[in-house]
């Protein structure tokens, strides 16, 4: 395999796994909080977080047995993997010309709204109610798409964990990651929705192609404004780590945002990633750990952190023996090795994207 596609690989094995680390207690995150997690981990041996999650049943609010320690035996459907393959769909169809409109249309064909949560079933509710009719390939929709975005929500975290791929099939090539990442972002998120979604795509472009994890950082923020929620906490994030302040200081920091928005749990990627720039284990395990939106933080990290070039511990990958459950109009499960060669044929055979390779 060559560099790209162990890359991808990487990209993959990290997301996934980062994903069905944090999948097993998001609930019981956001639900009882990070202290009733650090007490849960703590009460069985599992501080620091270095493996998956051990199982107790009768808690306040249940773990997912399926993605602990022993139970996990494929990578089980998740909205944070769900949106990736969906990104890679809309890539094999537009390639670089994806616009908000085709991201819409690809909604209502493709992804079922019981598996849409906040903005995005906000969003899905307006295109419901408000296109009157289907609007087929080269149709505009009957009315303005910007009113999908008017929700309660549109700065919230679903954008942040729609926009890795984005990255992933364009190293090297930030402006392009940018791009596709805002046509997809924009469907459902305003403002620093959308900038989450672009500073981690633009991150993942950017990490192949650059000498320090830090050099990639300070490109990426220059593609959203200095004056944003996104770029404080980027900054307050990197602040933290040199000075020694842990995932505490970034809750604190942030108490008042809800669980599920992008600011914080964009400072505690951030955050992880810098901590833990050689060890994969640590990296998700800590920012899992730090609570808040556990799985689609662990699946950020993850695939921010692989891409770096480093391979994933097997010890990660194999519980969930390389079979990725999805759940999207016309799949139910792909396995990781189709997910790779789909990917990586993207950016071969997308003249756009390809030419930042050479």
């Amino acid at each position: 395999m060559d560099e790209l596609g162990a890359r991808i690989r990487n990209a993959w094995e990290g997301r996934i796994s980062g994903c069905m680390l944090g999948k097993a207690v998001e609930r019981f995150s956001t639900r009882q909080g990070q202290p009733a997690l650090a007490a849960y981990l703590a009460g069985n041996d599992a501080l620091p977080l270095r493996d998956y999650i051990p199982y107790t049943p009768d808690l306040p609010t249940p773990l997912d047995k399926r993605c602990c320690r022993g139970n996990l035996t494929r990578s089980e459907a998740d909205d944070d993997i769900n949106y990736s393959f969906l990104a890679l769909l809309m890539l094999e169809t537009h390639g670089t010309n994806l616009t908000t409109e085709k991201v819409a249309r690809t909604w209502l064909q493709k992804l079922p709204v019981a598996m849409t949560f906040t903005a995005e079933r906000a969003a899905y509710r307006t295109l419901l109610n408000k296109a009157h009719e289907w609007f087929p390939e080269g149709h505009a929709p009957d009315f303005d798409l910007g009113e999908c975005s008017d929700n309660d929500y549109n700065d919230w975290i679903g954008a942040q964990i729609r926009a890795d791929v984005y990255g992933w099939v364009c190293p090297g090539d930030p402006e392009l990651a940018a791009k596709l990442a805002r046509a997809d972002a924009e469907l459902s998120h305003r403002d620093d929705g959308v900038y989450g979604a672009v500073f981690v795509a633009v991150l993942g472009a950017l990490i192949p192609k650059s000498r320090s994890l830090d050099e990639a950082i300070d490109a990426a923020l220059e593609h959203i404004p200095p004056d944003s929620g996104c770029a404080e906490a980027v900054v307050f994030a990197r602040n933290a780590v040199t000075e020694g302040r842990g995932d505490a200081s970034i809750r604190a920091r942030y108490a008042g945002y809800p669980v599920v928005h992008t600011v914080n749990n964009l400072a505690l990627v951030v955050w992880a990633l810098i901590n833990n720039p050689d060890d994969f284990g640590a990296a998700i395990g800590d920012v899992v750990a730090a609570g808040l939106d556990t799985d689609c933080n662990g699946a950020t990290v993850g695939a921010l952190w692989a891409l770096q070039g480093k391979p994933v511990p097997r010890h990660w990958t194999e519980p969930w023996r390389g079979i990725v459950s999805v759940s999207l109009g016309g799949y139910s499960e792909i396995s990781l090795d189709e997910l790779v060669e789909r990917t990586v044929a993207v950016v071969r055979q997308d003249t756009s994207i390809s030419r930042s390779l050479k």
